[in-house]
Protein backbone atom coordinates (compact mmCIF):
# COMPACT_ATOMS: atom_id res chain seq x y z
CA UNK A 1 0.00 0.00 0.00
CA UNK A 2 1.35 3.75 -0.75
CA UNK A 3 0.79 4.63 2.87
CA UNK A 4 3.59 1.45 4.17
CA UNK A 5 5.85 3.08 1.15
CA UNK A 6 5.30 6.20 2.48
CA UNK A 7 6.01 5.93 5.95
CA UNK A 8 9.55 3.64 5.34
CA UNK A 9 10.34 6.80 3.52
CA UNK A 10 9.37 9.14 6.06
CA UNK A 11 11.25 6.50 8.26
CA UNK A 12 14.29 6.74 6.16
CA UNK A 13 14.17 10.53 6.45
CA UNK A 14 14.36 10.77 9.95
CA UNK A 15 17.33 8.52 10.20
CA UNK A 16 19.49 9.97 7.53
CA UNK A 17 18.69 13.30 9.00
CA UNK A 18 19.94 11.83 12.73
CA UNK A 19 23.14 10.08 11.25
CA UNK A 20 24.23 13.32 9.17
CA UNK A 21 24.01 15.65 11.90
CA UNK A 22 27.37 16.66 13.58
CA UNK A 23 27.71 18.78 16.51
CA UNK A 24 30.72 20.64 17.69
CA UNK A 25 32.24 22.73 20.89
CA UNK A 26 32.66 25.94 19.95
CA UNK A 27 34.41 27.59 23.57
CA UNK A 28 32.53 26.80 26.61
CA UNK A 29 29.11 27.96 25.54
CA UNK A 30 28.19 27.52 22.03
CA UNK A 31 27.28 24.22 20.41
CA UNK A 32 27.57 24.30 16.53
CA UNK A 33 25.13 22.08 14.56
CA UNK A 34 26.09 20.84 11.26
CA UNK A 35 22.64 19.77 8.99
CA UNK A 36 22.70 17.55 6.06
CA UNK A 37 20.82 20.06 4.49
CA UNK A 38 22.40 22.47 1.46
CA UNK A 39 22.48 25.80 0.80
CA UNK A 40 23.17 27.29 -2.99
CA UNK A 41 26.89 27.17 -2.35
CA UNK A 42 26.41 22.93 -1.65
CA UNK A 43 27.79 23.90 1.90
CA UNK A 44 25.66 22.41 4.44
CA UNK A 45 23.94 24.59 6.86
CA UNK A 46 25.45 25.16 10.75
CA UNK A 47 23.17 26.64 13.10
CA UNK A 48 24.60 27.89 16.80
CA UNK A 49 23.06 26.73 20.21
CA UNK A 50 23.57 28.24 23.49
CA UNK A 51 22.37 27.78 26.92
CA UNK A 52 19.32 30.41 27.91
CA UNK A 53 18.18 29.86 31.30
CA UNK A 54 16.17 26.82 30.89
CA UNK A 55 16.15 26.22 27.39
CA UNK A 56 18.05 27.74 24.40
CA UNK A 57 18.95 30.21 22.05
CA UNK A 58 19.28 28.68 18.36
CA UNK A 59 20.94 30.98 15.78
CA UNK A 60 22.41 30.92 12.53
CA UNK A 61 25.08 33.82 13.40
CA UNK A 62 23.76 35.80 10.45
CA UNK A 63 24.91 33.49 7.84
CA UNK A 64 21.96 33.72 5.00
CA UNK A 65 21.41 37.58 5.30
CA UNK A 66 25.48 37.93 5.17
CA UNK A 67 25.45 35.85 2.02
CA UNK A 68 23.04 37.01 0.52
CA UNK A 69 24.36 40.91 0.50
CA UNK A 70 27.75 39.83 -0.07
CA UNK A 71 25.98 38.17 -2.88
CA UNK A 72 24.34 41.24 -4.28
CA UNK A 73 20.84 40.88 -3.25
CA UNK A 74 20.70 43.72 -0.59
CA UNK A 75 17.23 43.38 1.34
CA UNK A 76 16.88 47.16 1.23
CA UNK A 77 13.29 47.92 -0.12
CA UNK A 78 10.10 47.98 1.94
CA UNK A 79 8.75 45.16 -0.22
CA UNK A 80 11.78 42.91 0.04
CA UNK A 81 11.65 43.54 4.24
CA UNK A 82 8.06 42.84 4.06
CA UNK A 83 8.78 39.54 2.31
CA UNK A 84 11.54 38.85 4.82
CA UNK A 85 9.42 39.63 7.78
CA UNK A 86 6.62 37.16 6.72
CA UNK A 87 8.43 34.65 5.74
CA UNK A 88 10.45 34.76 9.12
CA UNK A 89 7.06 35.00 10.87
CA UNK A 90 5.68 31.66 9.52
CA UNK A 91 8.41 29.85 11.20
CA UNK A 92 8.49 31.75 14.44
CA UNK A 93 12.15 32.80 13.71
CA UNK A 94 13.00 36.89 14.65
CA UNK A 95 15.61 38.99 13.34
CA UNK A 96 18.35 40.13 15.73
CA UNK A 97 20.56 42.40 13.95
CA UNK A 98 21.25 40.02 10.59
CA UNK A 99 21.25 36.96 12.55
CA UNK A 100 17.59 34.71 12.53
CA UNK A 101 17.43 32.98 16.14
CA UNK A 102 14.84 31.14 17.40
CA UNK A 103 14.15 30.53 21.82
CA UNK A 104 13.34 27.21 22.57
CA UNK A 105 12.65 24.57 25.32
CA UNK A 106 13.81 21.47 25.92
CA UNK A 107 10.59 19.77 24.98
CA UNK A 108 10.38 21.66 21.79
CA UNK A 109 13.57 22.06 20.80
CA UNK A 110 13.15 19.65 17.62
CA UNK A 111 10.45 21.58 16.57
CA UNK A 112 12.59 24.84 17.01
CA UNK A 113 15.45 23.47 14.87
CA UNK A 114 13.54 22.30 12.20
CA UNK A 115 11.63 25.64 11.65
CA UNK A 116 14.94 27.40 12.16
CA UNK A 117 16.59 25.89 9.20
CA UNK A 118 13.43 26.03 7.10
CA UNK A 119 13.28 29.61 7.63
CA UNK A 120 17.26 29.69 6.40
CA UNK A 121 16.34 27.72 3.54
CA UNK A 122 12.90 29.82 2.40
CA UNK A 123 14.90 32.93 2.84
CA UNK A 124 18.24 32.22 0.61
CA UNK A 125 15.55 30.37 -2.12
CA UNK A 126 13.19 33.56 -1.53
CA UNK A 127 15.89 36.50 -2.07
CA UNK A 128 18.40 34.85 -4.43
CA UNK A 129 18.96 36.41 -7.65
CA UNK A 130 20.21 33.86 -10.11
CA UNK A 131 21.78 36.40 -12.03
CA UNK A 132 22.84 40.00 -10.92
CA UNK A 133 21.10 40.98 -14.04
CA UNK A 134 17.91 39.92 -12.63
CA UNK A 135 15.88 42.94 -11.70
CA UNK A 136 13.42 41.55 -9.63
CA UNK A 137 12.54 38.83 -7.02
CA UNK A 138 11.20 35.84 -9.10
CA UNK A 139 8.66 35.08 -5.92
CA UNK A 140 7.38 38.38 -6.83
CA UNK A 141 7.27 37.77 -11.21
CA UNK A 142 4.97 34.66 -10.01
CA UNK A 143 2.52 36.24 -7.63
CA UNK A 144 2.23 39.04 -10.40
CA UNK A 145 1.39 36.29 -13.00
CA UNK A 146 -1.16 34.75 -10.83
CA UNK A 147 -2.90 38.23 -10.09
CA UNK A 148 -2.71 39.45 -13.60
CA UNK A 149 -4.19 35.86 -14.68
CA UNK A 150 -7.28 36.04 -12.44
CA UNK A 151 -6.04 32.74 -10.26
CA UNK A 152 -7.49 33.37 -6.85
CA UNK A 153 -5.08 32.24 -3.64
CA UNK A 154 -3.81 32.49 -0.24
CA UNK A 155 -0.33 33.41 0.32
CA UNK A 156 1.89 31.77 2.57
CA UNK A 157 0.45 28.58 3.84
CA UNK A 158 1.78 26.59 6.49
CA UNK A 159 1.09 22.95 6.55
CA UNK A 160 2.06 20.38 9.46
CA UNK A 161 3.34 17.09 8.15
CA UNK A 162 2.98 13.53 9.44
CA UNK A 163 6.24 14.23 11.19
CA UNK A 164 4.53 16.90 13.19
CA UNK A 165 7.32 19.73 11.65
CA UNK A 166 5.28 23.18 9.53
CA UNK A 167 6.48 23.38 6.21
CA UNK A 168 5.27 27.01 4.13
CA UNK A 169 4.35 27.19 0.50
CA UNK A 170 4.23 30.12 -1.60
CA UNK A 171 0.38 29.83 -2.46
CA UNK A 172 -2.66 27.90 -1.77
CA UNK A 173 -5.16 27.44 -4.87
CA UNK A 174 -8.73 26.37 -3.13
CA UNK A 175 -10.28 23.09 -4.58
CA UNK A 176 -13.08 24.48 -7.10
CA UNK A 177 -15.87 22.40 -9.16
CA UNK A 178 -13.74 20.96 -12.04
CA UNK A 179 -10.52 21.03 -9.60
CA UNK A 180 -9.04 19.74 -6.65
CA UNK A 181 -6.62 21.82 -4.42
CA UNK A 182 -3.93 22.98 -5.57
CA UNK A 183 -0.45 24.42 -4.14
CA UNK A 184 2.29 26.44 -6.05
CA UNK A 185 5.99 27.12 -5.08
CA UNK A 186 8.49 29.68 -6.46
CA UNK A 187 11.68 27.56 -7.15
CA UNK A 188 14.00 30.68 -8.06
CA UNK A 189 16.93 28.61 -8.33
CA UNK A 190 16.07 25.08 -9.05
CA UNK A 191 19.22 22.44 -8.69
CA UNK A 192 19.12 19.60 -6.47
CA UNK A 193 19.49 20.71 -3.33
CA UNK A 194 16.44 22.34 -4.36
CA UNK A 195 13.91 19.79 -5.52
CA UNK A 196 15.24 17.79 -3.07
CA UNK A 197 14.22 19.82 -0.08
CA UNK A 198 10.86 20.53 -1.97
CA UNK A 199 10.24 16.70 -2.32
CA UNK A 200 11.14 16.18 1.47
CA UNK A 201 8.18 18.73 2.00
CA UNK A 202 5.67 17.21 -0.11
CA UNK A 203 6.45 13.46 1.35
CA UNK A 204 5.92 14.84 5.04
CA UNK A 205 2.61 16.96 3.86
CA UNK A 206 0.79 14.84 1.30
CA UNK A 207 -0.81 12.28 3.48
CA UNK A 208 -2.00 15.35 5.41
CA UNK A 209 -3.63 16.93 2.40
CA UNK A 210 -6.77 15.82 0.49
CA UNK A 211 -5.47 12.47 -1.93
CA UNK A 212 -6.03 14.44 -5.13
CA UNK A 213 -4.60 17.56 -3.94
CA UNK A 214 -1.72 19.09 -7.03
CA UNK A 215 1.75 20.54 -6.36
CA UNK A 216 2.99 22.88 -8.80
CA UNK A 217 7.12 23.89 -8.88
CA UNK A 218 7.49 26.77 -10.64
CA UNK A 219 10.93 26.71 -11.98
CA UNK A 220 13.08 30.08 -12.90
CA UNK A 221 14.24 29.31 -16.22
CA UNK A 222 14.89 33.03 -16.90
CA UNK A 223 18.55 32.33 -17.61
CA UNK A 224 19.63 29.41 -17.55
CA UNK A 225 17.59 25.66 -18.61
CA UNK A 226 16.50 23.65 -15.82
CA UNK A 227 18.97 20.42 -15.24
CA UNK A 228 16.62 17.76 -16.35
CA UNK A 229 17.43 16.01 -13.42
CA UNK A 230 15.72 18.75 -11.29
CA UNK A 231 12.69 18.10 -13.73
CA UNK A 232 13.31 13.94 -12.87
CA UNK A 233 13.18 14.07 -9.23
CA UNK A 234 10.04 16.34 -9.12
CA UNK A 235 7.85 13.88 -11.57
CA UNK A 236 9.30 11.07 -9.63
CA UNK A 237 6.91 12.48 -6.41
CA UNK A 238 4.30 13.76 -8.30
CA UNK A 239 5.11 16.95 -8.45
CA UNK A 240 4.52 18.49 -11.45
CA UNK A 241 7.17 20.81 -12.89
CA UNK A 242 6.05 24.42 -14.35
CA UNK A 243 9.54 26.30 -16.37
CA UNK A 244 8.67 29.66 -16.08
CA UNK A 245 8.93 30.04 -20.02
CA UNK A 246 5.78 27.50 -19.98
CA UNK A 247 3.87 29.19 -17.42
CA UNK A 248 0.93 29.67 -19.50
CA UNK A 249 0.60 26.13 -19.85
CA UNK A 250 -0.93 26.22 -17.01
CA UNK A 251 -2.86 28.78 -16.91
CA UNK A 252 -6.48 27.82 -17.45
CA UNK A 253 -5.64 24.29 -14.96
CA UNK A 254 -5.04 26.93 -11.89
CA UNK A 255 -7.28 29.45 -12.68
CA UNK A 256 -10.49 26.82 -12.70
Amino acid sequence: MMIREIDKLVNEYTRWLRDKTILKEIGTAWVEITTPYLDRHNDCLQIYACREGNGFILTDDGYIIDDLINSGCPLDTPKRRKLLKTTLAGFGVQMEGDQLTVHTTPENFSLKKHNIIQAMLSVNDLFFLASPYVAGLFLEDVTDWLECSDIRYTPNIKFTGKSGCDYMFNFLIPKSRTQPERIVQAVANPQKNSADALVVKWLDTREMRSPDAMLFAFLNDSNTNVPLSTIGTLKNWDIKPVPWSQREESRELLAA
